[in-house]
């Protein structure tokens, strides 16, 4: 992938994916109070067998993937297919805008005992350009890991219409 169109992935992400959360309560109507739940200490049906330690792998991966000194066979162990990736993730990682961003993940939910979303934050140099960005985590090789949907939809932000083999 050509240096311009690397930088320009990095650009339109930066500038183009932040999205506005709003309030959609409906008002200050008074709420009936809601009958109270049993807890178990199972954890839920679309959950990993032990949510807490896979979110801190997840948050783990995801921060490790978009540190600019983490080196490449590095990214590729926390990347969903990262060998068969290693093309996309050259050219997404060897931007110099690239080098200078970083995630701090704020939220995973699990989808399934497999999959999770994740939002995370998008800085730049230090400062935060992206607050709400949006990818996600798959279970792989018994590892959370960025998945190949999360990269290939950064490289298809720069308008590459063939981003690479994998995507």
């Amino acid at each position: 992938m050509r240096s311009g169109v690397r930088a320009a992935a990095v650009a339109l992400l930066l500038a183009s994916a932040a999205v506005a959360c709003g309030d959609d309560s409906g008002g200050d109507e008074a709420k009936p109070p809601e009958p109270a739940v049993e807890t178990s200490s199972k954890p839920p049906a679309d959950a990993p067998a032990d949510p807490a330690a896979a979110q801190k792998q997840v948050r783990s991966n995801f921060e490790k993937f978009f540190d600019p000194a983490t080196p490449m066979r590095d990214k590729e162990a926390v990347l969903e297919n990262g060998a068969e990736m290693r093309a996309v993730l050259a050219g997404f990682s060897g931007d110099e805008r690239g080098k200078q961003v970083r995630a701090k993940v704020g939220r995973v939910e699990f989808t399934s005992v497999t999959e999770a979303d994740v939002t995370y934050a998008l800085t730049l140099k230090g400062a935060t350009a992206l607050p709400t960005a949006g990818g996600t985590a798959v279970h792989q090789d018994d590892t959370w890991k960025v998945s190949v949907k999360t990269l290939c939809a950064l490289v298809r932000m720069s308008g590459d219409a063939s981003p690479g083999p994998g995507c």
